[in-house]
């Protein structure tokens, strides 16, 4: 891995951070989890970036990006997160079902959906949990019936990421009654909006919506909407986990801008505090500089032609346990006032540090809980035998 960026990425790096300068919003957008505004002010945003064609920056040029590699992807989130840019409500698309359109969806397919999740016109859920079937996924019990050139969906999905306002969905079905386990399942895409979708919005810690359950009662789709071979769905869902577990879904800037913000706040208030809070400051830099190496080598082994294996399981660990450490110190540096709302009178400089801290404590249940991600490593990286 060369360390050294070329001529051509620092052009291009230059031509991000301009553009960016010219284009973020001056004051931050509402959140896209509390309300539908919020949501459509983050989808008007996602169309701003497509006119720029920032829309996926690795994406083929006729899908909406410019054909670049993941060392440019990298450089592109540098730059976003430095400039403060709003979050993309659209992430469970570009960033996990996009790359796994591109690997296992027909032509036809990739033509339909990756336009539109690029310009923002169709906001994607992720709809994999179930009541029964949470960090098992195996476990599933949604069914799909095929009848003629159609699916007919019926079960129950729940913590649907987006799902409260989103236009899609992606979830596992069992297509084959008689399997098991594994076997006989199928990635179907659904509209939200289709006869026989019932949405319940669920509120989460900070009182947001940012999920939601789906009940599908014979919910009738096209079976141009299954995403690989008719039970094959194990095969195409784990890739579209390795992208959110590996690379994709939490990008090293995001947490290495997170690390300076924090040692800034570590310089005002470092007289409050002992040395076991700057010790964890240190190893919050360390951390975050370390998971962007990581994250480089992995994407420079994607460009040589190497895949994702289960040592996404590892990244997984690693920035979840790394996020609720960073916040943590962050709060142990503020004290009392960590526990402040930021409109309160006495708030000061507590930011949104509260609000990162309470989201942090999902890292390690999301994107498959990390007691399932230990398993994954023990069996498939180390050869042990399953407990």
């Amino acid at each position: 891995m060369n360390l050294d960026y070329t001529p051509e990425q620092q052009a291009f790096r230059a031509d991000i951070r301009a553009w960016l300068e010219a284009n973020v919003p001056a004051a931050p957008l509402p959140s896209f989890d509390a309300s539908r505004a919020g949501f459509e002010a983050h989808r008007a945003w996602e169309r701003t970036l497509n006119d720029g064609r920032w829309g996926m920056v690795t994406w083929p040029t006729n899908y909406g990006g410019r054909g670049l590699d993941l060392i440019e992807w990298l450089i592109f989130e540098e730059e976003y997160y430095r400039a403060g840019a709003p979050l993309r409500v659209n992430q469970n698309g570009i960033f996990l079902l996009g790359p796994t359109l591109m690997e296992y969806g027909t032509p036809e397919q990739r033509a339909r959906f990756l336009p539109a999740m690029a310009n923002g016109e169709e906001i994607w859920a992720q709809a994999w949990s179930e009541p029964q079937a949470g960090s098992d996924l195996a476990a599933i019990r949604s069914k799909a019936v095929r009848e003629g050139d159609d699916y007919v969906l019926s079960g129950h999905k729940i913590w649907s990421s987006r799902a409260a306002f989103a236009d899609w969905g992606f979830g596992l079905f069992r297509t084959d009654p008689a399997s098991e386990r594994h076997k006989g399942l199928s990635l179907i895409l659904f509209p939200l909006d289709a006869p026989g979708v019932r949405r319940q919005p669920i509120p989460q810690i900070n009182g947001e919506i940012g999920f939601a359950e789906l009940f599908l009662d014979e919910v009738r789709v096209p079976a141009f909407n299954r995403l690989g071979e008719e039970g094959q769905g194990w095969a195409v869902c784990m890739a579209t986990a390795g992208f959110e577990r590996g690379l994709m879904l939490r990008s090293p800037a995001r947490f290495q801008v997170a690390a300076h913000m924090l040692v800034e706040l570590y310089k005002r208030h470092q007289h409050e505090v002992d040395g076991t809070v700057r010790a964890a400051v240190v190893q919050a830099w360390m951390d975050a500089d370390a998971y962007a190496l990581s994250i480089y080598a992995t994407a420079s082994r994607l460009r040589a032609g190497g895949h994702i294996g289960a040592e996404a399981s590892v990244n997984k660990i690693f920035w979840s346990e790394m996020d609720i450490a960073l916040q943590r110190t962050a709060l142990a540096i503020l004290g009392a006032r960590a526990e402040l709302l930021p409109v309160a009178p006495d708030a000061g400089d507590v930011d949104g540090w509260l609000d990162s801290y309470l989201f942090s404590l999902a890292g390690p249940i999301y994107a498959g809980t990390n007691e399932i991600q230990r398993n994954i490593i023990a069996e498939r990286m180390l050869g042990l035998p399953r407990a």
